[in-house]
């Protein structure tokens, strides 16, 4: 079983999906003829051709608003939307058009399209380049939220995203494209949306984090266990289908609950998981409920990055925090 990280798992996965289906095409600012500008479709231009890898004006709005034309007419595009917050630039194709389009025809037609796009912080990017928007497009309805956070599930989510006759949107993190890496089977695989995966079993308190909040979760759980703290931590892996049920289970398992990720605090997802677990769980909490986020601020210049994203050590202290009340 090879070892890849994130860049490499997705560029296999999409290649394996053209290959599978002549219908696949891919569409961006820069996708082709320089295999994108973190390189993830490197090569695929070369292999299958100008017309299945189409290099697009620098127009956001043009992609998605194209992507849905083609997709009503057979096609099935994966967009890249070059940097998550350049998204604000098509938002209004991506919300008012594609995500309602089987609700707008009455089911009658399908909008099988992959948005493809690269966010996170803690990569020295400019300005609009490292926003996590993920809340924003979650309440977009008819739109799937997916967001990956290690190789292996980069590839099963996204042949999922590719196959599905819904469309999809596929968050990449930066910091995760080549630091995270792991063994991502050669065969054939897809992951279904809507089912959390539980990273590491725990008594003590729940960690709830997505995409590149895992790792910073994970290294949290670690710094609390050398205090004798037992941590149960869940990757819910896609936002929209939530897993409810496996939520809800997680932190019945153990009856505290901090939730972690990159964007703002105010109407991030993390308020939904917590609304969720105030609805359905209730009884089972021992401690109130605590989110680390980033502050409610505009992202910062690369200099002061480091200050804004949530750390290991942030939720390390937030985990003594809730075990400390009663």
């Amino acid at each position: 079983m090879p070892t890849m990280n994130m860049v490499e798992a997705i560029r296999s996965t999409l290649k394996s999906e053209m290959e599978r289906d002549e219908t696949v095409m891919l569409m961006g600012e820069d996708v082709g003829h320089l295999g994108g500008v973190f390189r993830v479709t490197d090569g695929l231009q070369q292999f299958f051709g100008s017309r299945r890898v189409v290099d697009t004006p620098l127009a956001e709005s043009v992609i998605a608003g194209s992507a849905l034309g083609l997709a009503l007419t057979g096609w099935r595009p994966v967009i890249e939307i070059q940097f998550l917050g350049f998204s604000q630039q098509c938002f209004h194709q991506i919300n008012q058009q594609i995500s309602r389009t089987r609700f707008r025809t009455r089911g009658t037609q399908q909008a099988p399209i992959t948005i493809r796009s690269p966010f996170g912080g803690c990569v020295r990017t400019p300005e609009f380049h490292s926003d996590s928007m993920e809340q924003t497009f979650a309440q977009s309805s008819g739109l799937k939220v997916v967001m990956p956070s290690n190789p292996y599930d980069a590839k099963g989510l996204l042949a999922e995203a590719i196959r599905d006759d819904d469309p999809v949107l596929y968050l990449e993190p930066l910091r995760g494209y080549r630091l995270v890496t792991g063994e991502v089977p050669n065969e054939d695989y897809t992951i279904p949306f809507g089912k959390l995966n539980v990273l590491r079993e725990g008594t003590d308190i729940t960690l709830v984090a997505w995409s590149q909040a895992v790792p910073i979760a994970e290294k949290a759980a670690e710094l609390a266990e050398e205090k004798g703290i037992s941590v149960h931590l869940v990757d819910l892996r896609t936002l929209v289908p939530l897993d409810e049920e496996g939520l809800v289970d997680a932190i019945e398992k153990t009856g505290r609950c901090v939730v972690v990720h990159e964007s703002q605090a105010t109407a991030g997802f993390g308020a939904e998981v917590l609304a969720l677990i105030q609805e359905q769980a209730f009884y089972s909490l021992e401690a109130p409920m605590r989110r680390v986020t980033a502050p409610d601020s505009p992202y910062p210049m690369p200099g002061v990055e480091d200050h804004f994203i949530p750390t290991a050590e942030r939720v390390a202290a937030v985990i003594d925090e809730t075990m400390a009340d009663q």
